[in-house]
């Protein structure tokens, strides 16, 4: 699936992406590789895209629980409960996700 052209995200920037219904957060790394998660915290249903990125920790902008944006690995409380990632392509200038 399309998601967003290469040039919409900077360095440690986010993105949201919906589709059918669904929300995912779409985050470029320091050396520019692109990553995709569950777009809402596992806490309480905010969406990341509003946080706050660091290195390769995305925070939630309501309670700050944080994740992992490459894995979607919970990393502090009151998140606790691991998001789903999502395989992701760069081909030309778009960039794609596995849904």
């Amino acid at each position: 699936m399309a998601a967003c052209a290469l040039d919409a995200l900077e360095s440690e920037e986010t993105l949201r992406f919906d589709h059918e219904g669904r929300t995912f957060v779409i985050t470029r790394s320091p050396e520019g590789d692109y990553f995709a998660i569950d777009g809402h915290c596992s806490h309480e249903k905010v969406h990341l895209a509003d946080g706050v990125v660091d290195g390769y920790i995305i925070e939630c902008p309501k309670h700050f629980g944080t994740f992992d944006y490459r894995t979607g690995e919970s990393q502090a409380p009151p998140a606790c409960i691991d998001l789903r990632s999502y395989e992701v392509k760069v081909e030309g200038n778009t960039v794609f996700i596995k849904i």
